[in-house]
């Protein structure tokens, strides 16, 4: 392996993983910060929450306290009632009461609750609290007293041992007043848990945590869906224990919620943050290997070029040379020899002039082009290598540039006799599968380990003291580049011999 290329390349391999470990230092730092500064904002959002959800169960509790409070009037009112009926009672069938004050006094006392005294045929004795215009009007009396029985049923009671008597009532003015406070106050609970401050999706249901009375910041639409509902609401149970509602003694509501908006975009950022730098930093690698490999590609083109133009002008001489030694009358072998390294110069600088360029693909026979590159490698071998190649009964026919093509298989054979230490066994076999043709090219050699296989084909290797390691990646550059085909180890073992298969599309 050539020390100088292997350095450099060692040092280029080290650069990069110094910069990825930088960017994963400034992405782990970056997403640590967002992540802690987002845990910061979460836990004031769900702090403020926890305060909405303790601010609605106290007013929850002030709702049910004014709620019993109003019960407690509402029996209050009754008693008043009962008392005002039983002096009328009394009045009306005691004869030996000898002090009336009593009577006469919760009688007249009675100065808020609407009533109308009725006897059997509904006929009305005396009213009390009533609109003093309208009570003129018997209608009014009979509609009133109506309205009064559908409320509640009257009272009833008897006078002059057989005579039955009915009051009928309603609440008074100020016990009305009260009830629509009751009710408005409980409207502007219900409001004040769906338009909450903390801005959470929130849910108000029935007791059977089924039936959706309110809700607020939750798409309308999505409730239409049964199954959406169930699902969010035991999600929202999942998150945070529902808030159980007691208005009245006999009625039980539940408020779901869970986090806003805000606080599940939040939990996601930093994921987000992180994909979106990820794909920043593959992205930015990329367009720098791209122009890595295109200034590479220059590299290779501009030198490739400058070797066959360096090339052309001796081996012009040495025709011109060749020319005036066939006139001289030099023996005709050595001048076919020399011929034969002229034409293998030539076709040296042919094969540097294509690179850089796009070479011109043409269908041939591979084994014709196999058996030619392998006859010319054995001439220039030792007696010690046996070449195998089995040919095919039929002609195999793929897309190639012959003089490149040829390069790649010399390349192959040349590492495959270093490998083998100028002695062992080459196999070729061909492959003619229906859309690819496969050409395997093995030795015995000393084999490659397997954490040097995937460097093969990267300039710099080798591992020869001599040599700038530039034949396998050459050899990649032309099968992938130029024949859209792929090159690679298909095996190697240690002492056993190494592998390498070539694919090309038919």
């Amino acid at each position: 392996m050539n020390i100088r290329n292997m350095n450099i390349y060692a040092q280029k391999q080290a650069w990069k993983v110094i910069l990825f470990v930088t960017a994963l230092i400034i992405v782990g730092a970056s997403f640590w910060y967002t992540n802690t500064l987002v845990k910061h904002i979460a836990a004031e959002e769900r702090t403020q929450v926890k305060l909405w959800a303790e601010a609605i169960q106290k007013k929850a509790k002030l709702v049910q306290y004014t709620n019993e409070l109003f019960k407690e009037l509402s029996v209050e009112e009754r008693k008043k009632v009962e008392l005002w009926a039983e002096a009328t009672k009394q009045l009306a069938t005691a004869s030996d009461i000898s002090d009336y004050t009593f009577i006469f006094k919760a009688v007249a006392n009675n100065t808020t609750v609407p009533v109308i005294l009725a006897d059997e045929q509904g006929k009305v004795i005396s009213h009390r609290n009533l609109d003093s215009e309208k009570a003129k009007d018997p209608n009014y009396l009979k509609q009133t007293m109506q309205e009064m029985a559908a409320l509640r049923n009257p009272l009833e009671f008897t006078i002059y041992g057989t005579e039955k008597r009915y009051l009928y009532y309603k609440d008074s003015r100020l016990f009305s007043e009260l009830r629509q406070v009751l009710d408005d106050l409980i409207k502007s609970f219900i409001s004040e848990v769906v338009v909450n401050s903390a801005s959470v999706p929130v849910i108000f249901t029935d007791k059977s945590q089924t039936k959706v009375l309110d809700f607020g910041n939750i798409d309308s639409t999505k409730l239409k869906d049964n199954a959406y509902l169930t699902a969010l609401i035991a999600e929202m149970r999942s998150e945070n224990e529902p808030i159980e509602i007691h208005l009245s003694d006999d009625t039980t509501n539940y408020i779901f919620y869970q986090d806003s908006t805000l606080l599940t975009r939040l939990k996601y950022y930093p994921i987000i943050q992180f994909i979106f730098i990820g794909l920043f930093i593959l992205i930015a690698y990329w367009l720098f290997s791209m122009a890595r490999k295109a200034e590479q590609n220059q590299v290779w083109a501009g030198m490739a070029k400058e070797t066959a133009h360096q090339l052309g002008t001796p081996l012009s001489s040495l025709m011109a040379w060749m020319e005036l030694f066939k006139a001289q009358g030099l023996d005709k072998d050595t001048i076919n020899e020399v011929n034969k390294d002229l034409n293998r110069l030539e076709t040296i600088a042919d094969r540097f002039s294509k690179i850089g360029s796009a070479p011109t693909l043409e269908k041939e026979n591979i084994n014709l082009v196999m058996d030619n590159a392998i006859n010319y490698m054995k001439v220039r071998s030792s007696k010690k290598i046996i070449f195998n190649m089995p040919v095919p009964n039929t002609e195999t026919a793929a897309n190639i540039n012959i003089p490149l093509f040829e390069w790649v298989i010399e390349n192959l054979i040349r590492n495959a006799i270093d490998a083998m230490n100028g002695a062992g066994e080459i196999t070729i076999s061909i492959t003619d599968q229906i859309q690819q043709v496969y050409i395997d090219i093995t030795d015995t050699g000393k084999g490659i380990p397997y954490s040097k296989q995937k460097s093969v084909f990267q300039p710099g290797f080798t591992t020869k003291k001599r040599g700038w390691g530039l034949g396998l990646s050459l050899t990649k550059r032309i099968i992938e580049e130029y024949h859209n085909g792929k090159i690679f180890i298909k095996k190697s073992e240690v002492n056993k011999g190494t592998t390498f298969r070539i694919v090309l599309n038919k």
